[in-house]
């Protein structure tokens, strides 16, 4: 039991550093992205192919992960400058679907629909994380210096920027914005945190394959966004706490059967999110009468 509950702080740990990469996309920016598994795939690859390769150092490979996603993400950068609304929505689905098909088909890289398997325990400076408790701790202080980071980074004169470009990107524009270099530097810093989440991902696992990067996984990451509290920092932690924590609760009511615990848990997702859509729409974590 215990071991469970370590594993699952972990996924927590993991999943949180995921959604707060996407809040400084929607919450800040103004960008909602329906590609955010892809990018968290890619981390999870490249860390995978680093430690069966190269190194297990689990820094040397989370570096490397958020680094590679981050340099990808302009595929969602470009779509980003030129089109807005829905019309970017459309352009993330688009990429989302096609990074699914390039992790199933990029069979050297990735494994296919196997996926790769093999994967080493993490390291850090010589020292072995084989140890679930270890790796909690690892994962959690990654969490930590994410949140610290973006607090540091959305404190000064960029998160500021980049709440005007989201409450008017032309009005931005007209006070000498630079709209381009911004929206790239967000998603490129949202990209490299959701990386090094993928990085962490694979090691908890041990195995990846594209069934845990598909637009359902961009879904969820953009639902504990918005449950939680877009535009806070502490707002994504409190969603993937819920949505993560909700099929374990389901699990241990004696009256629900096990085959029926997805289905109950989807309708609860969705009467939440219509709840919090109208009582409250800046999230839990939002003020109460916030933007709707």
């Amino acid at each position: 039991m215990i071991a469970y509950f370590i594993d699952l702080a972990t996924l927590v740990a993991i999943f949180a550093i995921a959604a707060t990469s996407l809040g400084l996309l929607i919450g800040y920016a103004g960008i909602f992205s329906l590609a955010h598994a892809a990018f968290f795939g890619v981390g999870a690859y490249v860390g995978a192919q680093i430690a069966i390769h190269l190194t297990r150092d689990v820094l040397v490979a989370t570096l490397l992960g958020g680094l590679t996603a981050a340099v990808l993400s302009l595929c969602l950068a470009l779509p980003a400058l030129r089109v807005r609304g829905e019309y970017f929505v459309a352009a993330g689905l688009g990429l989302q679907m096609m990074a699914s098909t390039v992790f199933t088909e990029a069979r050297g890289l990735t494994g296919g629909v196997g996926g790769l398997t093999g994967i080493p325990q993490a390291s850090l400076f010589g020292l072995d994380l084989s140890s679930p408790f270890a790796f909690l701790a690892v994962a959690l202080v990654a969490l930590v210096l994410t949140l610290l980071s973006l607090r540091a980074l959305l404190g000064g004169s960029f998160g500021r920027s980049l709440k005007a470009i989201r409450d008017s990107e032309s009005a931005a524009e007209a006070l000498g914005k630079d709209v381009r270099m911004l929206k790239t530097l967000a998603v490129a810093v949202g990209c490299f945190f959701v990386g090094t989440a993928g990085v962490l991902f694979a090691f908890h696992m041990a195995f990846v394959n594209v069934e845990s990067f598909t637009l359902e996984h961009s879904v969820v990451f953009m639902a504990m966004v918005i449950i939680g509290g877009a535009g806070t920092l502490n707002g994504p932690v409190i969603g993937t706490v819920v949505l993560l924590l909700m099929p374990a609760a389901l699990s241990f009511l004696p009256f629900i059967p096990a085959s029926e615990i997805g289905t109950v848990q989807q309708f609860i997702y969705g009467t939440a999110m219509t709840l919090l859509m109208i009582y409250r729409p800046s999230g839990l974590a939002g003020s109460k009468g916030g933007r709707r």
